[in-house]
């Protein structure tokens, strides 16, 4: 094929999956279910005749696909609120991931007779969970989850793909190397985890040095270098043994706490380099896959997904979670929303490499699982939130026209307040405010329309102040809208 036809075939396949986002939004389908279909229908048994049968690319692909849609997760994750969740979180992200590749292997060495090391691993490769596919469904219905929820959702799904793959490679390295046993996964564990930490954190502070201190001449190269460095955390992390993609999010997980020039466009840029490698990665596992040899493992499939839906998520939450004060209908739902995603799909691809007899058929009862899990958990999560009584609206986030880069050099930022319908400042002109004088209304949202402040303009009930201040000013500024409220 020309260059022209696969830069066609390409822009195509990227047009319909960004379009189909729509109908996530519109119906409320897991947007991976949308990507995994397309690809499914370009692939050889679809509409598209594109044959594709090459497990080696597809888990290339999918690996530098991961790097960037977790370090992306890690720096778009609020620190202010995982923190607070940080032990059920990596508890859920490590134990709970053991539990349940266990009980889901021992499942199926049962349904489908496989020996008890392939059960092993066929439940390490199911055994991760994916929250991107709870909150876009979330949000197409226009709502979100209680706290604790959605950081411990949030933060187990990203900390807890690790830990799945350090389990896939370990029973593969059990079946395919002599005399070795599951003890010796024990020190491997210590190495893999404790290496990708450690790298995954002094790679994030020598980003920080090295971003603060790098004077380039044009903006648009500070994406370019962070692509860079985060390739390099991965391969540092791979190369001494440790886990890469821990360290990867570790990294974004602490760089989306620290303060460097550009990080609002970094991290743009890096949102939208997270959902094109989504789109690239679920094409190209759908196009991997052959409907037709689905089929056959149809039965299978349905009882195992079932078994991983309503025993094994459930059993390793409650026993994970049971240390913590969190309530049965949290730990409810904690357990329902735990979808299969991406990594177990491109998890299913190590065994082809390995040459596990059995890899062909972990592949497609893999596939089916993550689609069947997705499309019944994820559509069914707003109906159960709200019956359980979880379901909060979905917080707007107000677009301002004015953006603010916070920099080393000033201590100050960006902080939208809403004046109190019973405030005195009520009618008052902003001259006449006891406003600290290095506290800055920069501008004022009014019935969806933005004013820009001067000394007369009056302030009315419900208008949204967009601040410039540092906290302590800001706390300042707040007391004072608490003080008139009381004496209102």
């Amino acid at each position: 094929m020309p260059i022209e036809g696969i830069l066609l075939l390409v822009a195509v396949l990227i047009f319909v999956s960004v379009i189909s986002s729509k109908l996530s939004d519109k119906f409320g389908v897991p947007i991976l279910l949308l990507f995994l279909t397309i690809g499914m229908l370009a692939g050889s048994e679809g509409i598209g005749g594109i044959y594709f049968d090459d497990a080696r690319l597809a888990k290339s692909v999918g690996v530098v696909a991961l790097i960037f849609i977790i370090f992306s997760g890690g720096l778009d994750t609020n620190w202010e609120d995982a923190r607070s969740v940080i032990l059920p979180g990596a508890i859920l992200s490590t134990v709970g991931v053991l539990i349940t590749a266990t009980i889901t292997g021992f499942f199926a060495v049962y349904i489908l007779k496989f020996s008890l090391l392939e059960g092993m691993l066929l439940g390490s490769i199911v055994s991760s969970t994916d929250a991107a596919a709870v909150f876009s469904v979330l949000r197409s219905k226009r709502i979100s989850l209680k706290q604790p929820l959605k950081p411990l959702l949030e933060f187990e799904s990203g900390s807890n793909d690790p830990m799945a793959i350090f389990l896939t490679v370990g029973f593969i390295s059990i079946l395919t190397v002599k005399n070795m046993n599951i003890t010796a996964l024990i020190p491997r564990f210590m190495l893999d985890m404790s290496v990708g930490a450690l790298i995954g954190y002094f790679m994030a502070k020598f980003i920080v040095f090295f971003i603060n201190r790098l004077k380039l001449g044009y903006e648009g190269l500070y994406p370019v270098i962070m692509i860079s460095l985060v390739l390099l955390t991965y391969v540092i992390a791979v190369f001494l043994k440790g886990n890469g993609i821990l360290a990867v999010y570790l990294a974004g997980l602490m760089l989306g706490k620290a303060e460097f020039p550009n990080k609002k466009m970094i991290m743009r840029f890096h949102d939208g380099l997270a959902w094109l490698a989504q789109i690239v990665m679920f094409v190209t596992l759908g196009l991997l896959v052959f409907p037709s040899h689905i089929v056959p493992l149809i039965g299978a499939g349905f009882l195992l997904t079932f078994l991983l839906m309503v025993v094994a998520r459930p059993v390793s939450v409650l026993l994970c979670l049971l240390p913590f004060n969190i309530t049965m209908r949290k730990k409810a739902m904690v357990a329902w929303v735990g979808l299969r995603g991406s990594v177990p799909i491109i998890l299913a691809t190590f065994p082809f490499m390995a040459g596990i007899p059995q890899a062909d058929t972990m592949f497609n009862i893999v596939f089916f699982v993550v689609i069947t899990s997705v499309f019944i958990q994820g559509t069914s999560i707003p109906v159960i939130s709200k019956i359980l009584k979880l379901d909060i609206p979905l917080a707007y986030k107000m677009s301002y026209p004015i953006e603010f880069k916070k920099t080393v050099d000033i201590d100050a930022e960006l902080i939208d307040v809403i004046v109190p319908f019973d405030s005195e400042v009520i009618g008052k002109k902003i001259s006449d405010l006891d406003i600290p004088n290095e506290c800055l209304i920069v501008l004022i949202c009014r019935n969806g329309k933005f004013v820009i402040p001067s000394g007369s303009i009056v302030i009315e009930s419900g208008d949204v102040l967009l601040i410039l201040a540092n906290a302590a000013n800001f706390s300042v500024f707040q007391q004072m809208l608490a003080r008139l409220r009381k004496e209102g």
